[in-house]
């Protein structure tokens, strides 16, 4: 992922107002990022835990998306799998992301929702640079083509979200 500065971040973001975004709280300075193990940019909101942001390169643009995440209750008993990465985890280390579909379909409240790691740090997992706590199933595809299906899960549910003339007519998800 090409590296964005702060003010590249803010005005990414599609489906929030002009203020919501100028107020969200950036996970670190973007010079700190490792930008190149980065697929796309997600993080969870330090002062508000049940929001989060998802940066993601699209074509020649960026597109920024506010989420909503609920954490299911804590259980070592059971496990689900990450939408985006396919990586493993207990039960609370996986979290329901849903996002406002932008345009009209998201002001009538449509929204668009997927599980993924609850830190958002997929592009590690699936690189590796990151072990979950649960032991993964062996996988025969490399790292370059996990790298490869994250990209196109990630971009999918992008699209859903930027998608409002199929969600509107749809009823949202």
């Amino acid at each position: 992922m090409q590296p964005l500065t702060a003010e590249e971040i803010r005005s990414s973001i599609v489906n929030a107002s002009k203020g919501d975004a100028r107020r969200m709280h950036l996970p670190a300075t973007p010079e700190q990022l490792n930008w190149d193990d980065l697929d796309f940019l997600g993080w969870r909101d330090p002062k508000a835990p049940g929001r989060a942001y998802l940066i993601v390169p699209l074509g020649s643009t960026v597109v920024g998306l506010v989420l909503s995440a609920t954490v299911p209750p804590r259980s070592l008993m059971r496990s689900n799998m990450c939408g985006f990465c396919h990586t493993f985890h207990d039960a609370a280390s996986i979290a329901l992301f849903s996002a406002r579909l932008a345009g009209a379909a998201g002001r009538h409240g449509n929204t668009a929702g997927t599980y993924a790691c609850t830190d958002l740090a997929c592009p590690l997992y699936a690189r590796n640079l990151r072990k979950p706590f649960l032991p993964q199933a062996a996988e025969t595809v490399t790292v370059e083509e996990r790298v490869a299906r994250l990209r196109q899960k990630v971009t999918a549910f992008v699209e859903r979200v930027l998608d409002t003339t199929a969600s509107a007519t749809a009823g949202g998800e």
